[in-house]
């Protein structure tokens, strides 16, 4: 009987202690959440602006997960097809080992540049769900804040005031090929530095 009294105070200690330090030590506060939400939201979201600056400047790999068909007929000058969809009504999200072969010869391409995907617009979850998959792979992305839609017919919604006598169309590519930036270089977000675009 003196066991089972024992047994029985020591569970409620362990499973006590157990409790505390889990209420403690695991649960974050909202400060900690939010701190975290920003580390993410900066790692893994890349600004149309700063994209449109690294276009003249080739320093990302800008990566259209749409299919081959939207692809050609319009696309974000210099952005390569890595197709998430067999045409535009079909994902093929299923074709794990295409997508993942296609996104590890890419890396081994270029090393220590930053690939960025983009799909349709803002709320597509297609460039999340390719960049999980890529995580599993240990292939790391990052995701333009917008998606094609804003960026061929938004242009003025997401520009700065001095940015909209951009010429947007210096921007868009078609065909098969990434193309070629033939507009002026570096004419995005002048902010440098830490909060620049």
């Amino acid at each position: 009987m003196k066991i089972i009294i024992i047994a029985v105070i020591a569970g409620a200690i362990a499973g006590g202690a157990v409790f505390y330090f889990s209420d403690n030590f695991f649960s974050k506060s909202q400060k900690q959440l939010i701190k975290e939400f920003y580390e993410i939201e900066n790692a893994v979201h890349v600004s149309p602006h700063s994209v449109r600056k690294s276009i003249g400047e080739g320093d990302i790999i800008l990566v259209d997960l749409r299919s081959e068909e939207e692809y050609e007929t319009a696309h974000i000058v210099g952005a390569i097809s890595i197709t998430a969809y067999k045409n535009p009504e079909e994902s093929a999200y299923g074709d794990i080992e295409r997508i993942v072969n296609d996104f590890s010869a890419l890396v081994a391409e270029n090393p220590g540049k930053d690939i960025v995907v983009y799909c349709y617009s803002i709320p597509c979850m297609t460039g999340r769900k390719i960049g999980k998959m890529l995580t599993e792979h240990d292939i790391y992305v990052k995701h333009l804040g917008i998606g094609w839609n804003e960026w061929r017919y938004y242009w003025n919604l997401w520009n700065h005031d001095g940015e909209i006598k951009v010429n947007p169309t210096d921007y868009i590519s078609s065909g098969k090929e990434p193309g070629i930036f033939t507009g002026k270089p570096g004419s995005a977000c002048p902010i440098g530095g830490d909060f620049g675009c």
